[in-house]
């Protein structure tokens, strides 16, 4: 009993500590407001300065466009890839080398952000990855679901992207 009591003292003193110095910081970041000496991306530290995308909704603990799931959006987007639809209902095991080749290009010119939106995007249109590719193509997904939008806040991902007309 004794010790839930300490550790209940323990994370309440915590608390009060991280609150004060939270309140020490942004009297200081008003004061230097008030100077005008404040940095243009300086914010105060009760603060939330977590940009969402347009395209994200922030109600989904995944971001539709970072989902592989087909069915989170039927709508159709074309990533410059038109050409791949010649291979739809193709298995994945049954592409030849320039075949997979093809995909691979059009692959290597996406930027991370598009890759998930891209495979969605196949699958919609009943398109299967080459099984040489597949491992690649979820190692960029995986490891984009872990990493932020962007260093700089800003996010590009749709400016080669159009949707079918």
């Amino acid at each position: 009993m004794i010790i839930v009591l300490y550790l209940l003292v323990l994370i309440g003193g915590l608390a009060l500590m991280t609150f004060g110095l939270s309140l020490i910081g942004h009297k200081r970041y008003q004061k230097r407001v008030e100077e005008g000496t404040a940095k243009e991306d300086e914010t105060s530290p009760f603060e939330i300065t977590k940009e969402v995308p347009d395209e994200c909704c922030g109600q989904h603990a995944t971001c539709e466009r970072d989902s592989l799931l087909a069915a989170v959006s039927k709508e159709i987007i074309y990533y410059d890839d038109e050409e791949l639809d010649q291979f739809k209902g193709v298995s994945s095991d049954e592409y030849t080398a320039d075949q997979t080749e093809e995909f691979a290009q059009i692959f290597y010119e996406l930027k991370e952000v598009e890759v998930a939106g891209w495979c969605r995007s196949l699958q919609l249109r009943g398109i299967e990855l080459p099984d040489d590719l597949k491992d690649e193509v979820l190692m960029v997904v995986r490891e984009r679901r872990f990493q932020s939008v962007a260093k700089d806040g800003t996010d590009h991902s749709n400016e080669r992207v159009r949707s079918k007309e």
